[in-house]
């Protein structure tokens, strides 16, 4: 497969000039870019794909509000040699966090809750937590203590709630995987309110508030939001969200005019290089490679659920830097985005305060150690997407492809590779 994968990235690259299709509405040099340098980009993952790396990928970089550069490369499936274009759909899966966070948001700002409301003050199932003291040598809970804080909304937002996910290895996994938790992506006939009855009859890792843990947090903001609303994640974030930002690609569920342009999911199984995934390789967490077209299409997973375009996540990217409004349509205020993107959990063990209210933040350049900027936003997707978002250089990037597990570090490089571009 690996061999196969060369040969036609090789192809496509070498042979065809029309790998890279642009849609680009300014010339680079009119957004603040040296084109050239910008291009570099191209051979970069060019090389991923001519490596069997990745299948194919596309790359958008928004400066100043214009497109300074919009491209896809190689395929979107292999085996039908299907080419990727810059509409293809992908499984944006922990990118759904940072919707959820806005729309959690847009709750707020209608007077809805406070962030610092106990999430037990909506949801009732959560009021009396208890937290891990003992675990045993095969990884059961033997004992656990009651919580003395509350989980509040704001833990949820920052990853603090002490609430983990079954895929990470922690105190609480085996109590999650035993009790029938999910990771948020499933074909399965199950709904966000039953998984999260579940969840809150869970120990949690740590006292609320206390320390960082990625987890399930997102989902349970997701219904938090079904809760206040009265409507499912699905519709509150088609009304509230996507029509409001003309995001006309980005659903749950694809529907089925729309599912040809799902790109196909591979996996890096080392020597034998990128496979179709089964869904069953280590580290996917995801129970069938057929989402999000198959399936009992109930499940609405805040934190991992959602499929888009780079097109339609650009635009949401864009209102964010747009301190909540894009084209004469507000979302949020400019206040909640402020605060929003203020450093105030240690989620990497760094000693320093670097996530924010949905996303890493950059708080300290010389600690980040790489070309960017301070107070620059960030966070991607299992699946081999990601996202950032610089203010001071009024700069969006999107970066999507479709591996896990995946041998590449070119969306590092990508981001590198634009802000060497700039004038």
């Amino acid at each position: 497969m690996r061999k196969l994968i060369i040969f036609l990235g090789l192809l496509f690259v070498v042979g065809n000039a029309a790998v890279a299709q642009s849609e680009v509405s300014d010339k680079p040099s009119n957004t603040g870019f040296i084109a050239n340098r910008l291009n570099r980009i191209d051979d970069a993952i060019k090389a991923e794909i001519v490596a069997g790396k990745i299948p194919g990928a596309v790359a958008l970089v928004t400066r100043n509000g214009k497109v300074a550069y919009f491209k896809s490369f190689g395929l979107a499936d292999v085996d039908s040699k299907v080419q990727m274009q810059n509409g293809n759909i992908f499984r944006i899966a922990s990118m759904t966090k940072a919707i959820t966070s806005v729309a959690a948001m847009t709750l707020y700002e209608q007077g809805h809750f406070q962030l610092n409301d106990p999430v037990a003050k909506y949801i009732p199932e959560f009021a009396e937590m208890a937290v891990v003291s003992v675990v045993d040598d095969d990884g059961n809970v033997s004992s656990t203590v009651a919580a003395t804080t509350p989980i509040k909304i704001i833990d949820l937002l920052t990853h603090t709630s002490g609430i983990s996910y079954p895929f990470i290895s922690s105190s609480v996994q085996k109590s999650y995987v035993d009790a029938g938790i999910i990771d948020g992506i499933t074909v399965k006939d199950i709904t966000l309110a039953s998984q999260m009855e579940l969840l809150a009859k869970q120990p949690l890792m740590f006292e609320p508030g206390s320390k960082f843990a990625y987890g399930l947090s997102t989902d349970l903001l997701g219904y938090l939001i079904e809760v206040i609303s009265g409507q499912s994640l699905e519709q509150y974030f088609a009304e509230e969200i996507f029509a409001p930002l003309d995001m006309h690609d980005s659903y749950f569920y694809l529907p089925e005019d729309k599912a040809d342009r799902l790109v196909t999911l591979y996996a890096d199984v080392g020597d034998g290089g990128l496979i179709v995934s089964r869904g069953d390789e280590s580290t996917i967490f995801l129970d069938d490679p057929r989402y999000p077209v198959s399936g009992a299409k109930s499940y609405f997973s805040g934190g991992a659920g959602l499929s888009s375009t780079a097109y339609d996540y650009g635009r949401f990217l864009q209102m964010l830097l747009n301190d909540g409004e894009l084209d004469g349509t507000r979302i949020l205020s400019r206040k909640s985005v402020e605060l929003m993107r203020v450093a105030r959990v240690d989620w990497d063990d760094d000693q320093f305060p670097d996530f924010s209210l949905g996303f890493a933040v950059v708080g300290d350049l010389g600690r980040n150690s790489e070309l960017g900027s301070v107070g620059s936003y960030s966070w991607g997707g299992a699946f081999y997407t990601s996202y950032w978002v610089d203010p001071r250089e009024n700069l969006v990037g999107v970066f999507m492809s479709q591996a896990r597990p995946v041998d590449s570090d070119i969306s590092e490089k990508f981001s590198t590779l634009v802000y060497q571009a700039l004038e």
